[in-house]
């Protein structure tokens, strides 16, 4: 079996890819990856040279470049992490976001649609449903949940849920979309919410918390999000959308709390700053559907996995410093100075 995953050099991508390569080890993954902001092909370092490995540079909303990769590896399985996901960077520009995240995933398909793919998986996000109060914990999204959206991005890939699900009932594209909480794990861009509290805390800098911290997020460890995604490939219902959360509901305040005591460090490193627009209160998710029909339950607790990211965190501090330094987009022109596009 061969699969693509777009957006590979990313953060969930890259997790994904390296659980592949470990459970399935007679697969062959393909990584295509613009290499934008988030996109760190140093995070793939380790497997660079893995015989079932390949990595491409490339722009998913580019449909001539899209399809002669498709018409070249003949692929089997398609599972889609490209995508544009900061919500403060969606609210400044939101244009990027409509062609990565509309265009592009449309440009997937109709390859996907042309060269007859097993199954086109869709990761998308638990933001499409909006957000729910903070005075109603008994509440929570399930895929049945209207779409409620609340910045450009979460617009976006709603209306790439939206589309995808077209294209599997107009063309009949085999197709499955995931719709998860907030992950949080290795290799973790350090603009998002952990990986920034732990970088600056481990530089003693002060930590800008929005609001008064009281939003509320489902926290999902990163590689049970990853094995959720193989059993909804291999084993999901054509056509179905699946939720997959943590039960591991924390305020960001709390969160917080958690990085700095782990790390020694004090709560006067804690700013509270100007809260951000349209900023959802609260993200929780009901993972019924695919623990029922798939046998997938979290394995991790938060407790558990925010100590084990926290410490890797700590023994891989060139791989972030080099991301808030900017030396991290050097690498693959070090690496393939001689073949830009191409792969390897």
């Amino acid at each position: 079996m061969k699969v693509l995953v777009t957006g590979g050099a990313g953060f969930i991508g890259s997790n994904y890819i390296y659980y592949m390569l470990k459970k399935y080890q007679e697969y062959k993954i393909v990584c295509l990856d613009l290499l934008t902001y988030a996109g760190n092909l140093s995070t793939l370092r380790p497997i660079m040279n893995h015989p079932n490995f390949s990595f491409v540079k490339g722009d998913i909303s580019d449909r001539q470049f899209v399809n002669d990769l498709f018409e070249k590896e003949q692929f089997d399985y398609v599972v889609n992490f490209a995508a544009e996901s900061h919500v403060d960077r969606s609210i400044k520009d939101p244009d990027i976001f409509l062609k990565t995240n509309i265009i592009g995933t449309q440009v997937l398909m109709e390859a996907a649609r042309t060269h007859g793919i097993v199954r086109y998986h869709q990761v998308s996000t638990d933001e499409v449903y909006g957000d729910l109060p903070l005075d109603r914990p008994d509440l929570f999204f399930t895929e049945t949940t209207p779409i409620h959206t609340s910045s450009p991005y979460s617009a976006s890939k709603a209306s790439a849920d939206l589309l995808i699900q077209a294209y599997n009932r107009t063309f009949n594209l085999p197709i499955t979309i995931s719709r998860c909480s907030n992950n949080y794990g290795p290799y973790h861009f350090p603009e998002k919410l952990i990986p920034l509290m732990i970088s600056r805390a481990l530089n003693d800098q002060s930590l800008p918390v929005y609001g008064q911290g009281d939003n509320v997020r489902d926290w999902l460890y990163v590689e049970d999000h990853c094995a959720a995604i193989d059993l909804i490939l291999h084993n999901g219902t054509d056509g179905e959308v699946y939720n997959i959360g943590g039960h591991n509901e924390r305020t960001n305040l709390e969160v917080v709390k958690t990085i700095l005591k782990e790390l020694n460090k004090p709560e006067s490193l804690i700013t509270f700053v100007e809260d951000r627009a349209g900023h959802d209160r609260r993200y929780a998710i009901d993972p019924a559907k695919v623990g029922g029909e798939l046998g997938w339950k979290p394995e991790t607790s938060f407790e558990k996995g925010i100590k084990e990211t926290i410490q890797w965190y700590v023994d891989n501090q060139k791989w972030w410093e080099e991301i808030i330094n900017g030396n991290y987009q050097d690498y693959y022109q070090a690496m393939y100075s001689n073949n830009q596009g191409g792969s390897i």
